[in-house]
């Protein structure tokens, strides 16, 4: 881990807790998540159809989230990032199960990047990003962060398309790491929380040896490097390579220099 672990409340974070299970006895369109149970079929262009098949449908009132990847540049030319450590009751309560492959991790919280569900009223476009971005800077990490810092980190992509209709907008930052304040939503789900800054490499191993398990970091931080031009596997930037390998070098899609910015 980098220099920081910083709670965010005092106390130490041991377990959670089943206090109910209202499962048979709650309708499937009600609750934080929503279930539509389909029976659907495919439409083909000669005019036939296939088969009806079951499709289920989880979604959340505004399904979409935007992920801010707040980092900062050392004077060393070391790239930070920082992330959040947070209680996830669905993949802590895999204890109580048996898969296929024996998991013998309890996960009673995750490492992720900054990240918020896009509220009713924010802006739609770049602008509803950053400011949703700024938003969840503040309340999760506690960095005041001017919207307009904000860049996007390629296209959006969809988190689990075989079940849910989320799509994830990834936006990065660059702040000065130095966390303030987290208020969190007002939720108790969000009332404990660390914060963990840590090099950009180092994080991106951890997403890869197990450490931090959770995809749209590590497609996150992966993004962040490409748009830096920072080459993670061998600890440079693309502006101390040869000439002849920068003029190689394209960051997909991100539209940022390719001489880097560190």
């Amino acid at each position: 881990m980098g220099p920081c672990g910083t709670n965010l409340v005092a106390m130490n974070l041991t377990g959670i807790e089943v206090i109910e299970d209202r499962t048979s006895v709650s309708r499937c369109d009600e609750g934080f998540l929503r279930l539509r149970r389909l029976v659907v079929q495919n439409v083909y262009d000669d005019g036939t159809t296939s088969r009806a098949y079951p499709c289920d449908l989880v979604r959340r009132k505004g399904s979409d989230a935007v992920v801010a990847v707040l980092h900062e540049v050392d004077e060393e030319g070391r790239v930070w990032v920082l992330l959040r450590e947070a209680p996830r009751v669905p993949v802590y309560l895999r204890r109580e199960e048996e898969f296929v492959h024996p998991d013998p991790r309890e996960y009673l919280t995750v490492i992720e990047v900054v990240a918020g569900i896009v509220e009713a009223d924010d802006p739609s476009g770049v602008e509803g990003l950053r400011r949703r971005a700024a938003a969840e800077a503040r309340e999760e990490a506690g960095i005041e962060a001017d919207p307009g810092i904000f860049e996007e980190l390629g296209g959006e992509t969809f988190a689990s398309p075989g079940t849910s209709d989320e799509k994830i907008y990834f936006v990065s930052g660059e702040v000065a790491l130095e966390a303030g304040h987290a208020s969190g939503d007002g939720s108790a789900m969000e009332e404990w929380g660390r914060l963990h800054r840590l090099e950009l490499r180092e994080a991106i191993t951890m997403c890869r040896d197990g450490r931090i398990p959770d995809m749209k970091t590590e497609v996150a931080l992966l993004r962040l490097a490409d748009g830096l031009s920072y080459l993670h596997s061998i600890d440079t930037f693309v502006r101390e390579l040869p000439e002849q390998m920068r003029r190689r070098h394209r960051p997909e899609g991100l539209g940022r220099s390719s001489e880097g910015t560190a």
